[in-house]
Protein backbone atom coordinates (compact mmCIF):
# COMPACT_ATOMS: atom_id res chain seq x y z
CA UNK A 1 0.00 0.00 0.00
CA UNK A 2 1.00 3.82 -1.19
CA UNK A 3 1.40 5.61 2.14
CA UNK A 4 0.11 9.54 1.97
CA UNK A 5 0.65 11.96 3.96
CA UNK A 6 -0.33 15.82 3.33
CA UNK A 7 1.12 18.77 4.75
CA UNK A 8 -0.74 21.67 4.97
CA UNK A 9 0.77 24.89 5.98
CA UNK A 10 -2.41 27.20 7.74
CA UNK A 11 -2.08 30.92 9.18
CA UNK A 12 -4.99 32.27 10.99
CA UNK A 13 -7.41 29.71 8.91
CA UNK A 14 -9.76 28.93 11.37
CA UNK A 15 -12.90 29.40 8.98
CA UNK A 16 -11.83 27.20 6.32
CA UNK A 17 -9.23 24.37 7.50
CA UNK A 18 -11.87 22.07 8.90
CA UNK A 19 -13.50 22.12 5.43
CA UNK A 20 -9.84 21.41 3.55
CA UNK A 21 -9.38 18.41 6.02
CA UNK A 22 -12.91 17.11 5.59
CA UNK A 23 -11.83 16.96 1.41
CA UNK A 24 -9.08 15.43 1.77
CA UNK A 25 -9.58 11.67 0.07
CA UNK A 26 -9.54 8.55 2.46
CA UNK A 27 -6.45 7.02 0.96
CA UNK A 28 -4.51 9.41 2.79
CA UNK A 29 -2.69 8.19 5.68
CA UNK A 30 -2.05 11.29 7.84
CA UNK A 31 -3.27 14.73 7.52
CA UNK A 32 -0.30 17.56 9.52
CA UNK A 33 -1.30 21.26 9.65
CA UNK A 34 1.26 23.73 10.60
CA UNK A 35 -0.20 26.30 12.42
CA UNK A 36 1.87 29.53 11.27
CA UNK A 37 2.08 31.21 14.39
CA UNK A 38 -1.85 31.52 13.77
CA UNK A 39 -3.92 33.49 16.43
CA UNK A 40 -7.52 32.26 16.16
CA UNK A 41 -8.78 28.62 16.45
CA UNK A 42 -7.09 27.35 13.61
CA UNK A 43 -5.30 25.12 15.63
CA UNK A 44 -8.25 23.89 17.59
CA UNK A 45 -10.36 23.24 14.28
CA UNK A 46 -8.07 21.39 12.86
CA UNK A 47 -7.33 18.99 15.53
CA UNK A 48 -11.31 19.07 16.14
CA UNK A 49 -11.41 17.73 12.00
CA UNK A 50 -8.96 15.22 12.99
CA UNK A 51 -5.09 16.42 11.88
CA UNK A 52 -2.08 16.36 13.60
CA UNK A 53 -1.28 19.63 14.81
CA UNK A 54 2.34 20.77 14.56
CA UNK A 55 3.28 24.70 15.43
CA UNK A 56 5.34 26.90 13.37
CA UNK A 57 6.17 30.47 15.20
CA UNK A 58 8.20 31.45 12.61
CA UNK A 59 6.68 33.53 9.60
CA UNK A 60 6.71 32.15 6.62
CA UNK A 61 5.18 29.33 3.92
CA UNK A 62 8.65 27.30 3.77
CA UNK A 63 9.39 27.57 7.70
CA UNK A 64 5.77 25.94 7.89
CA UNK A 65 6.51 23.26 5.29
CA UNK A 66 9.79 22.28 6.77
CA UNK A 67 8.26 22.12 10.21
CA UNK A 68 6.09 19.13 8.32
CA UNK A 69 9.16 17.60 7.03
CA UNK A 70 10.71 17.54 10.46
CA UNK A 71 7.65 15.98 11.62
CA UNK A 72 7.85 13.24 9.47
CA UNK A 73 12.02 12.63 9.64
CA UNK A 74 11.62 11.51 13.05
CA UNK A 75 8.56 9.04 11.86
CA UNK A 76 9.52 4.85 11.92
CA UNK A 77 7.26 4.51 9.49
CA UNK A 78 7.82 7.51 6.12
CA UNK A 79 5.56 8.21 3.34
CA UNK A 80 5.70 7.21 -0.16
CA UNK A 81 4.13 10.60 -1.26
CA UNK A 82 4.16 13.91 0.35
CA UNK A 83 1.48 16.08 -0.65
CA UNK A 84 1.37 19.85 0.12
CA UNK A 85 -1.98 21.68 -0.08
CA UNK A 86 -3.11 24.87 1.15
CA UNK A 87 -5.49 25.55 4.20
CA UNK A 88 -7.89 28.50 2.18
CA UNK A 89 -9.84 26.17 0.53
CA UNK A 90 -8.90 27.92 -3.04
CA UNK A 91 -7.78 24.05 -4.22
CA UNK A 92 -10.39 21.14 -4.37
CA UNK A 93 -8.95 19.00 -2.18
CA UNK A 94 -11.11 16.03 -3.34
CA UNK A 95 -8.55 16.14 -6.27
CA UNK A 96 -5.65 15.06 -4.53
CA UNK A 97 -6.47 11.49 -6.01
CA UNK A 98 -5.74 13.02 -9.85
CA UNK A 99 -2.43 14.65 -8.18
CA UNK A 100 -1.02 11.40 -7.16
CA UNK A 101 -2.00 9.25 -9.70
CA UNK A 102 1.26 10.10 -12.17
CA UNK A 103 3.54 8.78 -9.13
CA UNK A 104 1.71 5.60 -8.45
CA UNK A 105 0.63 4.43 -12.25
CA UNK A 106 3.64 6.58 -13.77
CA UNK A 107 6.28 6.63 -11.51
CA UNK A 108 6.69 10.50 -11.73
CA UNK A 109 8.76 12.11 -9.52
CA UNK A 110 6.77 15.42 -9.08
CA UNK A 111 3.02 16.47 -9.66
CA UNK A 112 2.15 20.12 -9.83
CA UNK A 113 -1.39 20.75 -9.53
CA UNK A 114 -1.59 23.66 -12.73
CA UNK A 115 -4.49 26.54 -12.12
CA UNK A 116 -5.81 26.77 -15.88
CA UNK A 117 -7.41 29.81 -16.46
CA UNK A 118 -10.50 27.24 -17.88
CA UNK A 119 -11.02 25.71 -14.31
CA UNK A 120 -10.64 29.08 -12.10
CA UNK A 121 -13.72 30.97 -10.69
CA UNK A 122 -13.40 34.09 -11.75
CA UNK A 123 -11.33 36.60 -9.25
CA UNK A 124 -9.54 33.79 -7.88
CA UNK A 125 -5.90 34.63 -8.84
CA UNK A 126 -5.18 38.43 -8.83
CA UNK A 127 -3.36 39.95 -11.85
CA UNK A 128 -0.34 40.03 -9.83
CA UNK A 129 -0.39 36.55 -9.16
CA UNK A 130 -1.02 36.20 -12.74
CA UNK A 131 1.63 37.56 -14.55
CA UNK A 132 4.26 36.36 -11.67
CA UNK A 133 3.31 33.14 -12.55
CA UNK A 134 3.62 33.43 -16.55
CA UNK A 135 7.02 35.30 -16.11
CA UNK A 136 8.27 32.52 -13.66
CA UNK A 137 7.40 29.53 -15.60
CA UNK A 138 8.40 31.78 -19.01
CA UNK A 139 11.99 32.33 -17.45
CA UNK A 140 12.07 28.49 -16.67
CA UNK A 141 11.09 27.89 -20.22
CA UNK A 142 14.02 30.05 -21.17
CA UNK A 143 16.85 29.12 -18.94
CA UNK A 144 15.54 24.76 -18.09
CA UNK A 145 13.21 24.25 -20.96
CA UNK A 146 10.64 24.06 -18.51
CA UNK A 147 6.85 22.65 -19.97
CA UNK A 148 5.28 24.14 -16.25
CA UNK A 149 2.47 26.04 -16.85
CA UNK A 150 2.04 27.34 -13.08
CA UNK A 151 3.74 27.46 -9.69
CA UNK A 152 0.31 26.25 -7.85
CA UNK A 153 0.62 25.28 -3.93
CA UNK A 154 -1.16 21.92 -4.90
CA UNK A 155 1.55 19.04 -5.55
CA UNK A 156 2.70 15.48 -4.72
CA UNK A 157 6.18 14.35 -4.88
CA UNK A 158 7.78 11.45 -4.15
CA UNK A 159 9.30 11.65 -0.18
CA UNK A 160 12.55 9.99 -1.24
CA UNK A 161 12.74 12.55 -3.87
CA UNK A 162 11.71 15.74 -1.67
CA UNK A 163 14.68 15.06 0.47
CA UNK A 164 17.30 15.03 -2.44
CA UNK A 165 15.82 18.39 -3.02
CA UNK A 166 17.28 19.93 0.18
CA UNK A 167 14.86 22.38 0.39
CA UNK A 168 15.61 25.52 2.27
CA UNK A 169 13.39 28.32 1.56
CA UNK A 170 11.77 29.67 4.67
CA UNK A 171 9.22 31.78 3.28
CA UNK A 172 7.74 32.34 -0.44
CA UNK A 173 10.11 30.81 -3.02
CA UNK A 174 8.91 27.39 -1.65
CA UNK A 175 7.29 26.37 -4.63
CA UNK A 176 9.71 27.43 -6.84
CA UNK A 177 12.79 26.41 -5.44
CA UNK A 178 11.17 22.65 -5.45
CA UNK A 179 10.20 23.09 -9.38
CA UNK A 180 13.59 24.77 -10.48
CA UNK A 181 15.49 21.68 -8.31
CA UNK A 182 13.58 19.13 -9.54
CA UNK A 183 14.44 20.74 -13.26
CA UNK A 184 17.79 20.65 -12.32
CA UNK A 185 18.41 17.19 -11.06
CA UNK A 186 16.15 15.73 -13.91
CA UNK A 187 13.59 14.52 -12.16
CA UNK A 188 10.47 13.02 -14.00
CA UNK A 189 7.57 16.19 -13.71
CA UNK A 190 3.74 16.53 -14.96
CA UNK A 191 1.20 18.84 -14.31
CA UNK A 192 -2.36 18.15 -14.12
CA UNK A 193 -4.61 20.46 -14.36
CA UNK A 194 -7.02 21.36 -11.36
CA UNK A 195 -10.17 23.57 -10.32
CA UNK A 196 -9.12 26.58 -8.09
CA UNK A 197 -12.11 28.97 -6.42
CA UNK A 198 -11.93 32.06 -4.37
CA UNK A 199 -10.45 31.42 -1.28
CA UNK A 200 -11.99 31.85 2.12
CA UNK A 201 -10.83 34.96 4.24
CA UNK A 202 -7.86 37.79 2.63
CA UNK A 203 -4.96 36.25 1.20
CA UNK A 204 -1.55 36.91 3.34
CA UNK A 205 0.48 37.05 0.38
CA UNK A 206 -1.63 38.02 -3.20
CA UNK A 207 -3.76 40.26 -1.07
CA UNK A 208 -1.51 42.34 0.20
CA UNK A 209 1.57 44.83 -2.04
CA UNK A 210 3.69 43.82 0.51
CA UNK A 211 3.29 40.21 -0.13
CA UNK A 212 3.19 40.49 -3.17
CA UNK A 213 6.47 42.26 -4.19
CA UNK A 214 7.93 40.13 -1.59
CA UNK A 215 6.90 36.93 -3.58
CA UNK A 216 7.87 38.44 -6.99
CA UNK A 217 11.66 39.22 -5.63
CA UNK A 218 11.70 35.45 -4.21
CA UNK A 219 10.48 33.65 -7.05
CA UNK A 220 12.98 35.95 -9.35
CA UNK A 221 15.56 35.63 -7.06
CA UNK A 222 15.41 31.65 -7.22
CA UNK A 223 15.34 31.69 -11.27
CA UNK A 224 18.09 33.79 -11.69
CA UNK A 225 20.25 32.11 -9.21
CA UNK A 226 19.75 28.71 -10.69
CA UNK A 227 19.61 29.83 -14.40
CA UNK A 228 23.58 30.80 -13.96
CA UNK A 229 24.75 27.90 -11.31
Amino acid sequence: MTKIVVIIPAFNEEDSIALVINDIPEIVDEIIVVSNNSTDNTECNAQKAGATVLKEPRKGYGYACLKGMDYIAQQDNKPDIVVFLDGDYSDYPEELTKIVQPIIEDDIDLVIGARVAALRENGSMTGPQIFGNWLATSLMKLFFRSKFTDLGPFRAIKYNKLLELKMEDKTYGWTVEMQLKALKQKMSCREIPVKYRNRIGISKVSGTIKGAIFAGVKILTWIFKYSFK
